[in-house]
């Protein structure tokens, strides 16, 4: 997109917000680079110039907008579209590997060597991994200084930084202010104890289901509707946190509670993750409406996001938990795991009182205690010991391989495998034509049985996953409604 300079050049004149996140614009009379929507008079074309990731532009020498803020726009749907090599890259990126366990970590994670991954990303993004990371780090401080009162050196340390002078620095390079001065500009008093977020996403955005299938599959303990905002436990590399999250106009309002604040780039990227906030939704709806038993349906619901989760493996488990049974008893089943097997918390704002069990807290189970037939059960186990040999279902895992290691799996058949496949792992074509929710909108519809399905499905391609949402909704369920606040 960003090599297109005409198209860039009618984006920025036009104030175009469906193009932020997809290219940055860095004005060269005055080395400052913006979003596209930026509000102020769009430069000459002649003064333009167009990178592919904020990281590439502070990396050429330019700072951020005060005005727009652009490092932090929506993410490019492309990482969440794509599952090469790039786009897993940047889903690890985005989830703190890099400054977890540096860009050696981040090539053993994608099975590359370093030089491969370094090669591939700047190819692409205009800048190598740490420059990306860096990028993310000071958006991390900024966030922080902006709605924490840590001292500046606590902060440092939370946001990834090594030295406070290295912090001092990357954050006058970044924002031209120092952080003392960017904290003045910030308004209002932080409050005590957490972290207040506005997380945007590209118009339009049709909440219902997003916040409806979350809230009717939620787990008692784990997850919870609380004055007009879905709560739930996250588990995270430095330790757990508790999100609330509520649909707004053009964003949705954020407040984490974390254990250690380094979790914050890994919390923030999985919210977005659960609610596909990064997605590109004109693109989605002009496909699917150009079928015209779908056409209705978009333009019914505009901007439909597939609701996904914040740990792939705990999907997976409570997929295998929801084979064969109503959604009620999936729950049920849920959350006797969570109180034998979870870890306990604190949760003074709500009634939230369990992080869901790891991998590692499920090897000990007793299949004996588990209420369900012994295939099940011996699904579960299989799952278990995959997920604590290695199977990875986070955000950088290879979908294709992955598919393949869970159909090796017994129980594992092609309903299970989709659900994880659209859910944890993201594909955005994940296909469910076995679902009976699907089975009777095909009926519903006339759009005749599971083979013609499928066959019309091609069309909807590579978007099936959100036809998925809308077909869905051709049923009178409560999993396709917002809660009532």
């Amino acid at each position: 997109m960003h090599e297109d300079f005409e198209r860039c050049v009618r984006a920025v004149q036009g104030k175009d917000a469906r193009f932020d996140g997809w290219f940055y614009t860095a004005v060269l009379t005055t080395k400052i680079y913006c979003r596209p929507s930026c509000p102020v008079v769009p430069p000459k074309p002649k003064n333009m110039s167009f990178y592919p990731s904020a990281a590439a532009a502070q990396q050429a020498g330019f700072r951020a907008c005060k005005r727009c803020r652009p490092d932090a726009s929506p993410g490019s749907p492309l990482w969440n579209e794509r599952a090469d090599l790039v786009a897993r890259a940047m889903r690890l990126i985005a989830d703190g590997v890099v400054d977890a366990h540096g860009i050696t970590g981040l090539a053993a994670r994608l099975g590359y060597s370093v030089r491969q991954v370094q090669r591939q990303v700047y190819a692409e993004l205009g800048a190598g991994p740490l420059a990306l990371a860096r990028a993310q780090r000071a958006q991390t401080a900024r966030t922080l200084i902006e709605t924490t009162t840590l001292p500046m050196t606590e902060l440092a340390l939370a946001a990834g930084f090594g030295s406070i002078r290295s912090f001092n620095d990357t954050v006058r390079e970044v924002f031209a202010l120092t952080p003392t001065e960017l904290r003045g500009r910030a308004k209002g008093t932080p409050p005590a104890g957490a972290i207040l977020l506005r997380l945007p996403y590209r118009k339009p955005l049709c909440p219902d289901n997003l916040f409806g299938h979350l809230v009717a599959t939620g787990v008692p303990g784990v997850e919870e509707w609380l004055d007009g905002a879905y709560r739930r436990t996250l588990r995270l590399p430095h330790g757990h946190g508790v999100v609330a999250l509520r649909p707004e106009d053009g964003h949705i309002a954020c407040r984490l509670s974390l254990t250690d604040l380094r979790d914050l780039p890994a919390a923030t990227s999985r919210c977005r993750r659960l609610l596909d906030l990064d997605a590109d939704p004109t693109a989605v709806d002009d496909q699917l409406a150009t079928d015209p038993l779908l056409a209705p349906l978009v333009a019914a619901a505009p901007g439909r996001r597939v609701p996904r989760t914040v740990d792939g493996a705990e999907f997976a488990v409570r997929a295998v938990l929801g084979q064969q049974v109503s959604t009620a008893a999936a729950r049920t089943h849920a959350a006797r795991l969570v109180i034998a097997h979870g870890e306990p918390i604190d949760d003074p704002e709500g009634g939230l009182t369990h992080v869901f069990p790891s991998a590692e807290a499920l090897a000990s189970l007793d299949p004996e205690t588990l209420a369900m037939p012994r295939s099940r059960r011996r699904t579960l186990l299989a799952l278990v010991s995959a997920l604590t040999d290695g199977l990875d279902l986070g955000a950088g895992s290879d979908w294709a391989s992955t598919r393949a290691a869970l159909t090796a799996l017994p129980g594992f058949g092609p309903w299970t495998v989709e659900s994880i496949a659209m859910r944890a792992l993201g594909d955005p074509d994940a296909f469910l034509p076995t679902d009976l929710g699907i089975k009777y909108a095909a009926e519903t519809l006339g759009l005749g049985g599971q083979a013609a399905v499928v066959a019309r499905s091609e069309a909807w391609r590579p978007w099936r996953a959100y036809a998925t949402q809308h077909l869905w909704a051709t049923g009178d369920h409560a999993i396709n409604r917002m809660p009532a606040a």
